[in-house]
């Protein structure tokens, strides 16, 4: 087996392997995968545009999941919605066939020097190394999460409640290129909902309709940390929020809109 989440197949499309395989059913992706591909297009907005260079950053992109990535083939497409000197807002679409199966929308600003009164008052976790990796709860193997490695520093994947973990790819986004860390970030950040979760995967669904993820700075680096808990209301809707971290501190936050309910 490849040791990436996609094969290229050319004119922006691409062949999911079995690692981008969920933990819900082998038959649909994971989107931490999908999320780094349409973060991967964004990315390549940069290219032959002059005007835009490495001073500017992504600030806050948005994934709508809009049904199910199958494994089969994907094509992905991005754009400049709203160009501008300072601010501009980008867009990118994953689609199967006919059928649109994620849109990604970002802001993406020009970068300046604010490290005089720059201000977080998260503390940086403790860092993985010399840490064991960790298990998720019975039936969810595989796919994914296998393609993934787990080193919980606070709480546990396979125990009820929040929790703070690292994680990195043993595998390429795309084969033949090494991901950016703003990809790395991607795949880690859908995870969430999975990391925090408190109720038993056997006998409720808690599965996220978006991911968003506002950022500080990009990230550097091949760990993410993910420092998760979710909180579910009375009336069938949860969410589930992320401070998003590499070994240097927090880069951003993240957060899911979680549809709850008995399987």
């Amino acid at each position: 087996m490849t040791d990436a989440f996609y094969l290229p197949l050319g004119g922006g499309r691409y062949s999911p392997t079995k690692h981008t395989a969920g933990p819900w059913t082998p038959d649909a992706q994971h989107f931490g995968p999908p999320s780094a591909l349409l973060v991967r297009a964004l990315e390549e907005l940069r290219r032959g545009r002059p005007e835009v260079s490495h001073t500017r950053q992504l600030s806050r992109v948005t994934i709508e999941i809009l049904g199910p990535a199958p494994l089969t083939e994907l094509s992905v497409s991005a754009r400049v919605e709203r160009p501008g000197r300072s601010v501009e807002m980008l867009s990118a679409e994953l689609v199967s066939g006919d059928r649109a199966v994620a849109r990604a929308s970002a802001w993406r600003m020009a970068a300046s020097d604010t490290g005089a009164i720059a201000s977080n008052s998260v503390d940086p976790l403790p860092t993985p190394e010399g840490v064991a990796e960790s298990p998720w709860p019975n039936g969810w193997s595989g796919g994914y999460l296998d393609a993934m490695e787990w080193r919980a520093v606070a709480g546990s994947m396979a125990e009820p409640g929040p929790a703070a973990v690292w994680a990195r790819q043993r595998v390429d986004l795309v084969e033949g290129e090494k991901p950016s860390a703003l990809q790395r970030l991607f795949a880690v950040a859908d995870s969430g909902n999975g990391v925090s979760n408190f109720l038993d995967p056997h006998q409720w669904w808690f599965i996220n309709a978006e991911l968003t993820v506002h950022l500080l700075r990009e990230p550097a680096g091949e760990w993410i940390g993910l420092d998760a808990a979710t909180t579910v209301g009375p009336n069938g809707v949860g969410i589930a929020t992320s401070r998003l971290h590499d070994l240097a501190g927090q880069v951003g936050t993240g957060a899911q809109a979680l549809l709850v309910r008995p399987r």
